[in-house]
């Protein structure tokens, strides 16, 4: 994966596939600890202890269509190339954490890329479930939660492309503090 994002947009599709129907997105930029931070975290079925001691390895997968997971593992080696690393908690029946870790100023590091698409293809591919989008840089912070959006408007599902289009511009300009990362 060439942008961190996309490590996001896979993980919260793993967690759509885990029949979440709330999924937080977290993205902290620490300048002064030289870190940048992202976590996807779930209410989805949640992994076994076995499972999730072998989930990084790219022979690890649930999926049926294939025999071999590898965003995870890429992730992992994404984060530690960078003086980071990866955690994962789960708990069958109660949700999952993926939190990674990445030197900010390290060369080795991916940039973020395109944040405000990825958040409105998961809200547009997978409409019946929340999501909330806190990103944060300082004293800085945006928070973006679907639910709130879906009660202000008075609909139970954000699928017309007018009101996505102007999401993923709300979006856009309001995580501006983070543009440059």
């Amino acid at each position: 994966m060439r942008e961190i994002s996309l490590h996001i947009l896979d993980i919260a599709k793993n967690s759509v596939r885990a029949k979440a129907t709330l999924i937080t997105l977290g993205v902290e930029v620490d300048d002064a600890a030289d870190t940048l931070v992202f976590s996807v975290k779930d209410n989805g079925c949640g992994m076994s202890e076995e499972l999730l001691k072998t989930v990084t390895d790219p022979f690890t997968t649930t999926r049926t269509t294939r025999k071999v997971g590898l965003g995870l593992p890429l992730l992992r080696t994404n984060t530690e190339l960078t003086g980071g690393g990866i955690e994962i908690t789960s708990t069958v029946g109660v949700g999952t954490l993926v939190k990674a870790t990445f030197g900010l100023s390290s060369i080795d590091r991916m940039p973020l890329g395109d944040l405000s698409e990825t958040v409105i293809t998961l809200v547009s591919g997978s409409p019946e479930v929340d999501f909330v989008l806190n990103v944060k840089r300082g004293e800085q912070e945006f928070c973006f939660d679907t639910a709130a959006i879906k009660q202000m408007l008075g609909v139970s599902v954000l699928d017309e492309a007018e009101v996505l289009q102007y999401l993923t511009e709300y979006v856009r300009e309001n995580i501006v503090f983070i543009k440059d990362i």
